[in-house]
């Protein structure tokens, strides 16, 4: 239901260092601290992608000091996932174990195919295009699902 904002969401994609990471950083921007938000991937062998600080950074949203992790890191330092309100999954792998691990769960996974840019374009300012069309999809998403940025400095 779009304006209704859960307790708590967990992004989650495959590597937590382009998408989930953005998602986590402008849904903090968007929403305020009323609500916890967390990212998380499949694996967490990559750290924070350059292409996703730069264009965060662009609307105002810092994720520089994120640092990436795993569902099985996650769960290893003690944040369980039946503690989220709404686990929002961005690419197939993630919507898989976000499943698996839910199953016992009454919880909420929804499925949010956004662009995965890394390895897209040839030129510094191609792959910025296709980082801004993945952010700008973020952007869109959660502005469909949760109603317009409670933050006034939020870029829309």
């Amino acid at each position: 239901m779009a304006g209704v904002l859960p307790s708590s969401v967990l992004f989650c994609c495959d590597h937590n260092s382009v998408r989930s990471p953005m998602a986590e950083g402008i849904m903090k921007k968007f929403y305020g601290q009323d609500i916890y938000v967390q990212s998380v991937g499949v694996r967490s062998d990559r750290e924070i992608d350059g292409f996703s600080v730069a264009v965060c950074g662009e609307i105002g949203v810092e994720i520089e000091r994120h640092r990436a992790r795993s569902f099985d890191e996650m769960e290893d330092w003690g944040d369980d996932l039946s503690g989220f309100d709404l686990i929002i999954a961005m690419s197939p792998a993630s919507l898989r174990r976000a499943q698996e691990l839910t199953r016992y769960y009454h919880l909420d996974v929804d499925y949010w195919p956004v662009l995965d840019p890394a390895g897209l374009g040839e030129t510094r300012a191609d792959k910025l295009v296709a980082y801004r069309q993945t952010r700008d999809q973020i952007v869109e998403r959660l502005i469909a699902r949760f109603g317009p940025p409670r933050d006034p400095a939020a870029p829309v």
